[in-house]
């Protein structure tokens, strides 16, 4: 910076600068005239400086060159605060000039210099027009008198912010100038913003303008350009509005487009807004606390009409959207009035205005930015933005149907839609790139997912496009995609708000019941993309049939488990239960259509056909067949896939349910001539869904409408009366018919009034076993008895029940009521050939032995003889029932049985009529009878457990790679038992493990013998490092061996699982929880 630049600042700082000489009589007059006091002491004082300094000589004569060419400067004004803005925007003048000449001639060196070698250490030199913060303070300082004094007092009434409005200062300076006639207030405004708009030319003046001034400029260049000739009726007589000329006129409206484009567009649109809504009356009396009983006025409403179209021009321009989004929520911090403001400008921007030439050019222009919104990415502008956009679409579907479909929702959904009118002239490249299918994606589930505004246009919308996405969420499930959350968000969205029937149809579409529209296109798929996404590119057919059918075939059944997918996940909807049932209405409508198909075959005449409506004919079973199979198989998947308590979740829909089931029990019995039997599997379902019902009504407080919503299970139940061929069905469809009809004022005798909760699983175990044991249901049977068991009441049969168990066949966890026969009839039964009976036998003597009865404790050695017989028996139930059976005797005398179960495990059967080619069959029977045996030994382990663990280490070695994998697991479950005892057998535990892991070739044998260190570790715990401390190294680097070389993918899954549970038991014994304990001591 040259010393010129410095001394015009100091002559700025000397007219601005307070002076301490006005006398103190003159402030005690008045405020107003201690100011004008002041700005004329300054503006003399400076004249004298520039006068008698030496300094200052050449400032004096620049400002004469600045006088010269400023026609608008008049010395001789008598007004002190127009003199002293004159000489204000004079020295701001001069200083400006001088700045540019500096900067041009800094340029010109520069660009001369630009050839010299420079250093990367050298600074580049710095502009002249760089100002320091005190001489930016200065020149605020003189920019705040010129605004305050020479353009804010003469804007109209309404334009602007009032000074009134702004600071007690304000009010004062705003009567001083008013206060007297000022027949030139039109040019002295003019005069101010043309020298303001002339400092701007000068980016370092600009910026201090502009930040603090911009508002009032524009106030200025606005009424300048646009206020009318005739004063509104408002304005008093003084308030005359002067009348530029043509070429001032023009001037003005040059400046104002220039700082309209040139300044940052949200601020402009920020202060647009201010001007238009203008200086409101504040009626709370905070805002009369500036103004001393002065009345302000609303912004004029050509001021408005002007400020308004300039918001429209802003809006439709280039980013406008973005601009006027910013301008009003930039500085927000997302609390709820930053919401409302939101929405408020979602409805500004979906109002056309009324200066736009048309709606559809407004929204042409509009709606592409309000897209754009959707996709920034700093957290909390991206909120607020998403929120304005998804605001204003919703609005404008609402509202403008028609251009929201055009301008909104078809270029949103343009990559969906090209998923299905893709052509074959794209081969070479996608047809969708993963960034436009990645957006597109997004954008739909933020505008429809966290919109959540369901209305009927964008329903349809989606629809159109819910089969792309929901092949796209099928890629996704087979693949590490981000796409998989938004699609199955915008899938689950879609069936949870649109009505029941549409749901349907489209569940129908996606599962292939009924014709697909707007599929992915037939030789198109997706594949992965490069960033985590997904495109649409072309498919290679395969030339084989086989392969392409296979494939097909694969993609269907894919298909059907994600869409079953999305049905589990419709917990808390009754959309899974209403599609189930109507898949289930359409298949009891089969059976009703197949007798009408058989009347019309009869009758069929193929003679009076032509060729094509033969074949037509002759077609359509086997097109109506594949339907059926496909709803049979989709029936089958919602069965196997989705719980019960999401399909059937309400009553309605299991009284739904039971009427679909028995409408299907009623196809064909009006047909039938005679008492036909259906399929067992037809009868046990229909007593089952009877004995819901029965259910049902045993509930306690059934209302009104729960009998009222049973009523329709009235007219099947009647024909199942009268001509189901099963005695016991038409029983039971009586009486559920009479407690229904009556609402429960009649109740047989099997169905009590009032049933508890937990009784209603016995209720249908009850019919179950009725049906089961009851004799009358073969068909040769005679009408039922009211004495016999089925009609006795539920105690009575329950009672009965216990007593015929053990003629039936119980499972080995039931509790067998034992009658009271001697051991020998037992003993005798055991060796029946009838292998009920043998079991029966079996299972009885082994509860014997766990009761400790004498007789059983007496015959031991036969019992022993007795089960290692049915040991090598073949059939399940009988070698399953003999090992429970020496497990239990291990249990009660282990001392005799575990050592000749030890012999038999090392060396097979010592019976001399064992058969020696089951020997290994026999030997690994015996080894799960040792491994049962060493679970129950609990604390006798460590003085039991030393002999089993020598045969299990001897078993390692043994030829046959099962022997060894049995002992393995067995040791697997001992070792974890013996605790501290354990620690004299480790070093030769670890020694054979490390051993077998290294050397063993057998997969199977690799994975026991890992698997045993995982459950040593698992067990011991804690106590690892005290039990394992000499042989824990070599363990963990056989795992890290397994992990690093073994070729088996289980021992090395055996290893890592070791691994992490050794890594546990370290990290715990490390660093220990800590835990707080108070103490309390009692000092003596």
């Amino acid at each position: 910076m040259t010393q010129i630049v410095a001394a015009i600042l100091s002559a700025i700082k000397t007219l601005t600068k307070p002076l301490a000489e006005v006398s103190a009589h003159d402030a005690q007059s008045s405020h107003q005239g201690a100011l004008v006091a002041v700005l004329r002491a300054n503006r003399v004082f400076l004249q004298e400086q520039l006068q008698k300094e030496s300094s200052l000589e050449e400032v004096r004569r620049l400002r004469e060159e600045a006088m010269v060419a400023a026609d608008w400067f008049g010395g001789d004004t008598e007004d002190a605060t127009w003199a002293f803005v004159q000489e204000c925007l004079l020295l701001l003048l001069t200083l400006s000039r001088q700045l540019s000449a500096e900067l041009k001639l800094f340029q010109e060196t520069a660009s001369l210099s630009a050839a010299r070698l420079r250093t990367p250490e050298m600074a580049p030199p710095l502009p002249p027009d760089v100002l320091s913060v005190a001489q930016q303070q200065t020149l605020s300082a003189s920019l705040q008198f010129v605004v305050s004094l020479g353009l804010c007092p003469y804007l109209a009434p309404g334009v602007g912010v009032s000074l009134g409005r702004r600071s007690a200062f304000g009010v004062m300076v705003d009567k001083l100038v008013r206060g007297g006639m000022v027949p030139a207030a039109g040019c002295r405004l003019f005069t101010t913003t043309k020298v303001l708009m002339q400092l701007t030319e000068l980016s370092c003046l600009a910026t201090l303008v502009f930040t603090r001034h911009l508002g009032d400029v524009m106030a200025a260049l606005i009424q300048l350009c646009y206020q009318p000739c005739r004063a509104e009726r408002s304005c008093s007589k003084e308030e005359t509005v002067h009348k530029l000329s043509a070429v001032e006129s023009h001037t003005c409206k040059e400046a104002l487009r220039s700082l309209l484009g040139k300044v940052y567009q949200p601020m402009i649109i920020k202060e647009l807004l201010i001007l238009q809504g203008g200086a409101k009356q504040d009626k709370s009396g905070a805002g009369r606390s500036f103004s001393s009983g002065t009345v302000s006025r609303s912004a004029p409403i050509w001021l408005k009409h002007v400020c308004g179209r300039l918001l429209s021009e802003r809006l439709m321009q280039s980013n406008g959207v973005q601009a006027v989004v910013r301008a009003i929520l930039e500085g927000g911090t997302g609390t709820d009035a930053d919401w409302r403001k939101c929405d408020c400008v979602a409805r500004i921007l979906v109002t056309c205005p009324q200066q736009s030439a048309s709606a559809d050019t407004y929204y042409g222009q509009v709606c592409h930015q309000i897209l754009e919104l959707l996709h920034f990415k700093d957290q909390l502008t991206a909120q607020q933005h998403q929120r304005v956009a998804t605001r204003a679409v919703l609005l404008m579907v609402q509202e403008k149907p028609n251009f929201a479909q055009q301008y909104l929702l078809t270029p949103l959904l343009g990559p969906l839609h090209r998923c299905f009118t893709a052509s074959d002239e794209v081969h070479s490249q996608a047809a969708v790139e993963e960034c436009e299918l990645t957006r597109c994606v997004t954008d739909v589930y933020k505008i429809w997912v966290v919109g959540n505004s369901p209305s009927a246009s964008l329903l349809t919308a989606l629809e159109k496009v819910l089969p792309v996405i929901f092949t796209l969420f099928c890629f996704t499930k087979q693949n590490v995609c981000h796409l998989r959350a938004p699609c199955e968000e915008i899938l689950l969205w879609y069936l949870s708000h649109v009505e029941t029937s549409v749901a349907q149809s489209a569940l129908r579409q996606l599962s292939g019941l009924q014709n697909p529209k707007n599929q992915v296109a037939a030789k198109f798929h997706f594949t992965p993309g490069s960033d985590g996404g997904a495109c649409l590119s072309s498919r290679e057919i395969s030339s084989e049939e086989d392969d392409a059918l296979y494939e097909k075939l694969s993609e269907e059944q894919w298909r059907m488990e994600c869409l079953m997918q999305l049905l589990a996940e419709l917990k808390h909807c009754d959309l899974p239960g209403d599609f189930f049932l109507d898949l289930l209405q359409e298949m009891a409508s089969w059976e009703a259509a197949a007798v009408g198909e058989k009347e019309d075959n009869l009758e069929l005449d193929i003679s009076t056909m032509t060729l094509v409506e033969v074949e037509q004919r002759l077609l359509a079973p086997s097109a109506k067949q594949s339907r059926r199979l496909a709803l049979l198989q989709v029936l089958a998947m919602i069965v196997d896939c989705v719980q019960h308590t999401v399909l059937l979740r309400k009553a309605s829909q299991v009284v739904d349910f039971l009427m679909s089931l028995l409408q299907r029990a009623c196809v064909g019995l009006d047909q039938a001539s005679g008492p036909v039997l259906g399929s067992p599997v037809e009868s046990e379902t229909l007593r089952l869904g009877m004995g819901v019902v029965a259910t049902l009504l045993s509930g306690p407080k059934l209302s009104t409408e729960d009998y009222s919503s049973m009523w329709r299970l009235l007219p099947p139940l009647e024909l199942l009366f009268q001509k189901h061929p099963d005695v016991l069905i038409q029983q039971l469809a009586s009486d559920l018919r009479a407690v229904i009809a009556t609402h429960g004022a009649f109740q047989p005798e099997n169905l009590p009034a009032v049933a508890p909760a937990s009784m209603k699983p016995k209720m249908t175990v009850k019919n179950t076993q009725i049906e089961t044991n009851n004799p009358q249901t073969s068909p040769h049977s005679c009408p039922p008895d009211r004495n016999l068991p089925s009609n006795r009441p539920p105690e009575s049969f329950g009672k009965s029940a216990a007593k015929e168990s053990p003629e039936g066949r119980t499972s080995g966890t039931s509790t067998l009521h034992l009658p009271t026969k001697p051991i020998s009839d037992w003993l005798l039964e055991a060796c029946d050939p009838d292998v009920p009976t043998k079991a029966f036998a079996l299972r009885v003597l082994t509860q014997m032995v766990q009761r400790g009865n004498p007789e059983a404790a007496h015959n031991q050695e036969t019992l022993l003889m007795l089960f290692l017989e049915n040991l090598e028996h073949e059939d399940s139930f009988i070698y399953l029932s003999a090992i429970q059976g020496l497990s239990a005797l291990a249990d009660s005398y282990p001392d005799k049985v575990l050592e000749r179960l030890l012999k038999d495990f090392q060396h097979g059967p010592s019976r001399t009529t064992s058969n020696k080619e089951h020997s290994l069959e026999f030997r690994l029977k015996v080894g799960e009878v040792l491994m049962r045996a060493s679970r129950a030994m609990g604390e006798l382990t460590s003085h039991l457990g030393h002999p089993l663990i020598s045969v299990f280490l001897q078993g390692t070695r043994d030829p046959d790679q099962s022997v060894r994998a049995s002992s393995l697991s067995n040791l697997g479950e001992l070792c974890p038992r013996l605790d501290y005892t354990l620690g004299t057998l480790a070093q030769e535990l670890c020694s054979c493990l490390t051993a077998l892991i290294k050397t063993e070739k057998v997969a199977e044998v690799r994975r026991a013998a890992v698997h045993v260190i995982t459950l040593l570790l698992r067990g011991l715990s804690d106590k690892t490092t005290q039990v394992l401390s000499d042989v824990l190294l070599d363990m963990y680097r056989a795992l890290k061996w397994v992990v690093r070389s073994d070729p088996d993918d289980v021992t090395m899954l055996h290893a890592q699982l070791a691994l992490e549970e050794m890594d546990d038991i370290m990290r715990r014994f490390i660093f220990p929880e800590q835990t707080l304990q108070k103490k309390i001591i009692v000092l003596p």
